[in-house]
């Protein structure tokens, strides 16, 4: 199955590269290449790619507002986003997350993660750059200043031992393998786990473990 991708960024250089890189992958293509936020979000709601890969700093409308208006809060059908940038600003990286992005990555990055990067939003995976990846996890696992309400229908312990693994990076099939469940068993428990947290992707359902004192 071939991965449609959205490319925006206001530097040509930039577009033309990473669409080389995207196209010359035997599951990829590009279907758009934009230079403004505006005209990425009517070509991504007129093509719905499975993947957006998004500059921070745009014309007319930044990636964060993008993200937003793609796959924040409240958007049914909601876009993968992955951020692309030279921007290793934290309010940037926290912002795009908060916003429904499922990665992060600096453009210095090398293509194999950029590629890599794609394939796992798609997959509804999240990758975020590692030189950013510390610093986003201890800023996770500062205490709430309230504790979280209760939960109506709390986690399964199964449920919790994958909510740990995917706030550690893991992709679905590492779950599996450590949990020595089915690829279709570990699905299952994400999709219950989104309907009890009220989330929409793993980079939430990471936040929540952290906040919350699950993982440390």
């Amino acid at each position: 199955m071939t991965i449609r991708v959205l490319i925006a960024d206001d530097q040509q250089l930039v577009r033309t590269g990473f669409q080389m890189i995207l196209d010359a992958q035997p599951d990829m293509e590009v279907v758009a290449a934009v230079a403004d936020g505006a005209e990425a979000v009517a070509e991504a709601r007129r093509l719905r790619p499975d993947v957006c890969l998004l500059d921070i700093r745009m014309p007319k409308l930044d990636g964060i507002e993008v993200t937003r208006i793609l796959a924040g809060p409240g958007v049914e059908n909601p876009l993968r986003v992955v951020i692309v940038t030279t921007f290793d600003l934290d309010e940037y990286v926290y912002g795009a997350l908060r916003s429904g992005a499922t990665g992060f990555l600096l453009k210095d990055s090398g293509p194999t993660l950029l590629i890599e990067a794609v394939r796992a939003a798609a997959a509804g995976d999240a990758l975020v750059s590692p030189s950013v990846t510390v610093r986003l996890l201890q800023h996770l696992a500062q205490p709430r200043r309230a504790a979280p309400p209760p939960m109506n229908d709390p986690l399964t312990e199964r449920e919790l031992d994958v909510v740990r693994l995917i706030a550690r990076g893991r992709t679905n099939q590492e779950v599996a393998a450590e949990l020595f469940v089915s690829l279709s068993t570990v699905k299952t428990h994400l999709g219950s786990i989104f309907a009890k947290l009220g989330v929409r992707n793993r980079v939430e359902i990471a936040a929540w473990a952290w906040e919350s004192g699950v993982v440390s």
